[in-house]
């Protein structure tokens, strides 16, 4: 017969202890070198790519009101859209005004203004220009682009600029949101392994890109109803930037600076800053979030409700109002 070895109660408490005392996962600072490599390489080609997405929005939405740097006019142009004005004069103004001579655009934007007719689009020039500076990128095989070499889609671009279409708003939300969740997943991952950010700061910094991302995401539609919320789009991008700048920079710092930067030397005056101070100051931040949820849970919800509805309502009789006509 098998015999069970049982072991003696003193070495049955000294394995629930090692139990205990056992690591629940791997720390940066512990991964062998080609993980610490291959998270390197992602975080840093996900950085760059984060700093070109900044330039190309200031390039494009940040020149909407024709001045570079992104604004809340830039914002309201690019969603709402510049009602005093046309879609064209707009972007010739705006976005696009480096494409064109200062005459160019002087010559586009009368003929919009005295009624954007056929005959006058060829007898004043207007199509020459636009052959040879916009129907480079405005063509058929331009994709999201409007083709100008149609008069039609020239004609539709003289009207009053409403902003962005819901087509687009469509279009581009949802890859926004399949592909930037992506990346906050791997960075997030990454960053789940830091052992000198405790818990619940872990998941504050974890979660935050993700309601941002919503919040931007549907920021983008308010404002295409109503200018007021331009603000809120600035806020959300602010606040994904913010954590991913936070999860970034701690998760290089654990994986090949540790032992000089929070280990030895002056890294144990950060370690006594951030156990007194940081961790104390974040950790009060969080629980004061948390606490307020948890008070003003019911009137959030009842001010969002209150607030949904008519936006709901205006939503809904702008789409019958582009049925109808």
């Amino acid at each position: 017969m098998t015999q069970i070895y049982v072991p003696p109660p003193e070495e049955i408490d000294d394995i629930i202890a090692t139990t205990k005392a056992a690591p629940k996962y791997i720390p940066l600072k512990d991964h062998d070198t080609p993980v610490k490599v291959l998270f390197t390489g992602y975080l840093c080609t996900v950085a760059v790519g984060y700093l070109f997405a900044i330039i190309q929005i200031l390039f494009t939405h940040g020149m909407a009101d024709g001045q570079f740097g992104l604004s809340v006019d830039d914002i309201v142009y690019s969603y709402y859209g510049n009602r005093s004005g046309t879609l064209l004069e707009t972007k010739l103004n705006g976005s696009m005004k480096d494409n064109a001579t200062d005459q160019e655009r002087f010559d586009i934007i009368q003929w919009v203004r005295d009624g954007a007719d056929k005959d006058d689009y060829i007898d004043n020039g207007v199509k020459k220009i636009i052959d040879n500076k916009c129907v480079i990128c405005h063509n058929k095989d331009a994709g999201g682009l409007p083709d100008f070499s149609k008069f039609e889609n020239i004609k539709a671009a003289s009207a009053e600029d409403t902003g962005a279409t819901f087509a687009s708003l469509t279009r581009i939300s949802h890859i926004h949101l399949f592909g930037i969740s992506f990346i906050f997943m791997f960075v997030g991952i990454i960053f789940s392994f830091a052992e000198t950010t405790k818990t619940k700061i872990k998941c504050v910094a974890i979660g935050m890109p993700y309601v941002f991302l919503i919040a931007d995401i549907l920021s983008w539609w308010l404002t295409k109803i109503h200018p007021a919320f331009a603000m809120l789009v600035i806020f959300a991008g602010m606040g994904m930037g913010t954590s991913f700048v936070y999860m970034w920079v701690v998760s290089l710092l654990e994986m090949w600076m540790y032992k000089p930067v929070f280990v030895s030397g002056l890294g144990m005056h950060y370690l006594q800053w951030r156990d007194n101070v940081h961790s104390e100051t974040i950790g009060k931040i969080a629980d004061f979030i948390f606490d307020l949820f948890k008070k003003t849970k019911h009137f959030i919800c009842v001010q969002a409700v209150a607030t949904a509805l008519p936006l709901l309502k205006s939503l809904w009789d702008f789409l019958i109002s582009k049925i109808k006509k």
